[in-house]
């Protein structure tokens, strides 16, 4: 059999392609002969004891220390041997643990161990931290870095509760050399320790899972890995994808490669224009003549412009026509407006002249009204006092004819007067009693009055109590029916038609009438973080708790709308319109602060942050603290100052606390974020029982009151229909008295007195009616003279009156040509502005013409100078400036670009030498990629021989280690379609059909794994081995050919270190040095149930 290599490919992120070939020599893996095979296989385990020069001198685990790792307090320190080291203990007692330490101690990820997903998994419960410390090999002369770490290289991993690890690589001496996972990286690679290969390393898990395998394919990837092929094919599929990018990167830079040939062709044109700069100078010379006389000519040419403009203006005399018209057109309505004026003036001077006699002749009007008034009141006042006198004696002589009549009566008169008076007597006491009785009465109506408001007033007094207590239980009542419909539904509790008006607003966004959906009840959207506070925050919030918000006022509007289906007018919910922000406002700097008190900001949680953002707009609850007790939250917020930016604060009760002022809570239980629904529906039912008996007892107590109002209201009319009955008999004995009383008067009257005073009040008349006749007179004297002065001031006022009539068509005329003269002299004076704007035009061009005159002499100077000879121009000076920029921009380009004719040609040597090398570079990548090409194909061919090659030695080895155990078995690669296929045929059964694994015994099919790894241990290489529990499941008998064959490899392996972990006893050892046992101590709960066990 031919000597093959087998390289094992790195596998580190960050390497190049070069790295992926160039390997360190120590990992090369000596494959031997098939005589030597044979020898070493039929070898049997020895008592040999190897020297210290026959063991490992890098790599392998000379100590192992684990604390509050997993389960365990502490274990350790483990000392292991050089070769063969068993870790024998029940279950329970570390064996795995130890294995798990090792992968995560060298810095393997949790999952390699199959024992967690995540390191704070292996960190003891109630510990934060868990330690591991491995020390490791550092001896000859592959030692790494020797004279920094020394004999040995001690690592300790720290891993933290919350998943993270710290890594300290120290010298033999302790000294800390690295806390660098690259480090530790670099370490694993030179001692070729691989944490991921389970032929380094085989877990429970692991051997489990290829035990109850039933797929080839798991077993073929399970015999790459273990070789490192699988590494190999991911390498050789890395650099086919890398040569891929890196024909890309070619093709890109043959694209690059055109820019730069482009480039070189423009120097290249660049050096062959180095010619044209002379014949460029000299049109630029020829060009600058040309502008110099241009110039002139154009000076020439706006100098006579100049003066036929001047000539022109002199000659136009259309402004002075003009100002000439205007001037006469003032003149001519001065004269009109100055011919009105005085007239004006005549018709002023005379009506001023008539107001003064008008205000002469109102005061005599004034005067002569007065006097006729007063005569007048005097000639009426006589009149009234006739017609009285003559009234009076008319009376006066109708009393004497009945006193004359009265007189001729017998002498029984005086009988009837007689019993005049004493009727009038008996009359006047009757008079007296019906008074005492009115009195008595009218008293005993105020009584029965004032005691029938006190009634009424009870009786209101107690409707209305009943009334407030009727309310509150139908409030009551529907709290109650709202609870109890909220069991199903909890926005009942914000009302009957929240779940509907919810429902319509979800339908009327989902057809796009909303433009952002509105967000609400607000209490139906926020939950505490401690509910005891539920009072206190319904008292704050209020109103709010059943509010709506909306992003804008369109959609306020289709609120509303479907509001009016739910709602009356006047009891609709709040809304509020702030535009919606998807992040909570910052209110650093406004939000009450306090070391032992929340604020309501703090107490609270929201669906959305439109809730929390619109209560801070609308409540401020940045700046409300929320105290539990009251004399705290009295002595916070009233004695001394309040906290910063704090406005106010509630008690757990829902009392209102201010620095100044104290408001107690009406609410007792919370309405809207009560927790318990059943204590509050029990409560409400026996408040409402409460209700219904308070009821009860103001009804009757209503009917008695009302009962007896209505017994006195009929006492009280009885009263007064006394009353009545009794004052009109009163007047009725007033009246008899009155007429007794004139009787009697009447009878007294001297018949000569009446005649005298009649003749008296007769010659009274007689003086009056002179009166009467003498004011009469006055009276028309007074009339003539008012109606005379009337007439006069009448015509007065109407000559006034004609005047102004005379006067206002005047005005209209005079205010007429005032404006028409204004603007004749506005536009005067705009013409002579124009007229001394001509005229100064004029002196202006004079001035430029005498300018361009002097600037063509200079020119025509400077023109000579440049060119003595006269040029003869055809183009614009516009042309030819263009012309000449062109030019020396490309003059001052290609000087720039070109330089000096030195410069251009270096240039232009540069640029081919460049574009020769960029050239050269992309043609040799090519060839690089083809022999790249050609390498990886010999390099796949080589990877196909020894894939061959390692399966036929692991078949080999594998019948080999079968012969053991009396078996005779196979294994058939199947390269193409990557599958591995085991058939074992135990003893007394050769001649059956074949046979695989699933069809042996427990212990067969263990035995079968060890010989299984053990062909794989022959064909690859690693500093150590470690085999967990590989004899769980194996018979006595297997068991002992399975350690022989492990001692016998192990032997012939002296320079390799195995640690096998087994439950088993391990007596039937042979006692030799190169084997060390670790006997773990049972864990304390196996040696308390011990001990239960033997009492």
């Amino acid at each position: 059999m031919k000597l093959v290599t087998c390289f094992k490919m790195s596998k580190r992120k960050g390497k190049v392609i070069s790295d992926a070939t160039a390997v360190k020599s120590r990992r090369v893996t000596p494959v031997g002969t098939e005589d030597t095979l044979d020898d070493s296989i039929h070898q049997g385990p020895s008592s040999k004891c190897f020297p210290h020069s026959a063991t490992g001198d890098i790599g392998i685990v000379e100590s192992i220390t684990l604390k509050n790792f997993m389960c365990h307090h502490l274990l350790g320190p483990f000392q292991f041997g050089p070769n063969v080291n068993f870790i024998v203990g029940n279950n329970g007692s570390g064996k795995s643990a130890i294995l798990t330490a090792l992968i995560v101690g060298l810095g393997g990820k949790a999952t390699f161990t199959n024992r967690g997903v995540s390191l704070k998994d292996f960190v003891k419960t109630g510990d934060n931290t868990a330690d591991i410390t491995i020390k490791l090999r550092n001896r000859g002369p592959d030692a790494y870095k020797r004279d920094v770490y020394g004999d040995s290289i001690s690592i300790e991993h720290r891993i933290s509760s919350d998943g993270s690890r710290t890594c300290k690589l120290k010298s033999k001496s302790g000294q800390l050399i690295s806390n660098k996972k690259e480090e530790l990286t670099t370490i694993l690679d030179h001692f070729n320790i691989q944490l991921d290969n389970p032929v380094s390393i085989l877990n429970q898990e692991m051997s489990k899972q290829f035990l109850h395998s039933k797929s080839e394919s798991d077993k073929y990837k399970f015999f790459m890995k273990a070789t490192l092929l699988e590494q190999m094919k991911r390498d050789y599929i890395h650099i086919k994808h890398t040569k891929t990018v890196t024909r890309q990167q070619v093709e890109r830079q043959e694209e690059c490669l055109k820019d730069l040939k482009q480039e070189f062709l423009q120097r290249k044109e660049r050096y062959e224009n180095l010619s044209s700069f002379s014949e460029m100078k000299v049109a630029l010379e020829n060009l600058k003549k040309a502008m110099a006389w241009c110039l002139v000519r154009e000076k020439e040419q706006f100098a006579q412009q100049l003066k036929e403009e001047i000539e022109r203006e002199e000659n136009h005399f259309k402004h002075r026509d003009n100002l000439q018209l205007c001037q006469t057109k003032v003149i001519q309505v001065e004269k009109k407006l100055q011919c009105i004026k005085s007239r004006m003036d005549r018709l002023r001077e005379e009506q001023e002249s008539l107001s003064q006699d008008s205000v002469k002749l109102k005061e005599q009007v004034k005067a002569i009204s007065k006097a006729h008034k007063d005569q007048e009141l005097v000639y009426y006042r006589a009149l009234n006092k006739l017609k009285q006198s003559e009234q009076e004696q008319n009376l006066l002589l109708e009393k004497m004819n009945k006193t004359k009549a009265s007189v001729s009566l017998n002498s029984d008169g005086e009988t009837d007067y007689a019993k005049r008076l004493k009727t009038l007597s008996s009359l006047k006491e009757q008079l007296t009693e019906l008074e005492n009785k009115c009195s008595q009465l009218n008293q005993d109506i105020k009584n029965k009055h004032q005691a029938l408001l006190k009634g009424k007033e009870e009786r209101d007094k107690l409707r209305l109590e009943e009334r407030d207590v009727q309310l509150s239980y139908e409030s009551k009542l529907k709290r109650k029916n709202q609870l109890l419909a909220s069991r199903s539904n909890k926005l009942k509790r914000f009302g009957d038609h929240v779940p509907n008006l919810l429902g319509s607003i979800t339908e009327a966004y989902a057809t796009g009438r909303f433009l952002k959906k509105p967000v609400g009840p607000i209490g139906a959207c926020i939950s505490l973080k401690d509910p005891t506070l539920a009072v206190a925050v319904e008292c704050c919030l209020r109103s709010f708790m059943k509010a709506f918000c909306c992003d804008n006022y369109k959609d306020e509007l289709v609120l509303q709308e479907l509001m009016s289906h739910y709602y009356p007018k006047g009891n609709r919910p709040q809304i509020i319109v702030s535009p919606f922000s998807e992040k909570v406002y910052n209110i650093h700097g406004r939000k009450a602060c306090h070391p032992e008190y929340p604020s309501l900001l703090d107490i609270i949680t929201a669906t959305s942050p439109v809730i929390i953002n619109c209560l801070i707009d609308m409540r401020g609850i940045e700046s409300v603290l929320i105290i539990k007790e009251k004399d705290k939250a009295r002595r916070v917020m009233q004695q001394g100052r309040p906290p910063k930016n704090c406005r106010e604060a509630f008690t757990v009760e829902g009392d209102q606390v201010y620095p100044n002022r104290y408001y107690t809570s009406e609410f007792s239980m919370a309405k809207y974020l009560g927790g318990d629904l059943e204590i509050e529906i029990s409560m409400l039912e026996s408040e409402m029982e409460n209700h219904q008996a308070q009821l009860s007892r103001f009804q009757l107590h209503v009917t008695s009151v009302t009962e007896d109002i209505v017994s006195m209201e009929s006492m009280l009319n009885s009263t007064i229909i006394t009353l009545k009955k009794t004052l009109a008999s009163v007047n009725e004995v007033k009246a008899t008295i009155a007429e007794l009383e004139t009787a009697d008067e009447e009878q007294t009257d001297d018949i000569s007195s009446l005649e005298e005073v009649a003749q008296e009040n007769q010659q009274k008349i007689e003086t009056e009616n002179q009166t009467v006749l003498e004011a009469k007179t006055e009276l028309d004297k007074h009339r003539k003279k008012a109606e005379d002065i009337d007439s006069k001031y009448s015509s007065v006022r109407e000559r006034i009156d004609q005047l102004s009539e005379e006067m206002e068509p005047l005005k209209d005329e005079q205010l007429k040509l005032e404006a028409e003269c204004a603007k004749h002299e506005r536009n005067l004076k705009i013409l002579e502005n124009k007229l001394k704007s001509h005229e100064d035009n004029i002196q202006a061009m004079k001035g430029e013409l005498a300018q361009r005159e002097e600037e063509l002499q200079e020119y025509v100077t400077k023109a000579t100078k440049i060119s003595p000879e006269r040029q003869q121009v055809t183009g614009s000076t516009k042309s030819i400036d263009t012309e000449i920029t062109r030019l020396k921009k490309k003059i001052k380009v290609l000087e720039s670009n070109h330089g000096e004719q030195e410069k251009v040609v270096r240039e232009y040597a540069e640029a081919l030498a460049l574009y020769r090398e960029k050239t050269n570079q992309v043609r040799d990548l090519r060839r690089f990629i083809d022999r790249l090409d050609n390498i990886m194909s010999d390099r796949q061919n080589r990877y196909k021989i020894m894939r061959r090659s390692l399966s036929v030695r692991c078949k080999l080895y594998f019948n080999n280690f079968l012969i053991k155990m009396n078996c005779c078995g196979s294994m058939i690669f199947d390269h193409n379609n990557e599958t591995l296929s085991i058939s074992v045929k135990p003893p007394g059964r050769e001649d059956d059909g074949v046979s695989d694994m699933r069809s042996l015994s427990g212990g067969e099919r263990s035995f079968s794994t060890v010989c299984f790894m053990l062909s794989l241990w022959e064909i690859t290489e690693s500093p150590f081995r470690c085999l967990d529990e590989f004899d769980v499941y194996m018979d006595m008998h297997n068991r002992r050919i399975s350690l022989d064959l492990l001692l016998e490899l192990s032997e012939r392996q002296h320079l390799r270190q195995f640690i096998f972990i087994t439950p088993l006893t391990t007596r039937s050892l042979p006692q030799t040095n190169f084997i060390k046992i670790h006997q773990l101590q049972d864990p304390e709960r196996t040696q308390s149930e011990t001990e239960n066990e033997d009492v």
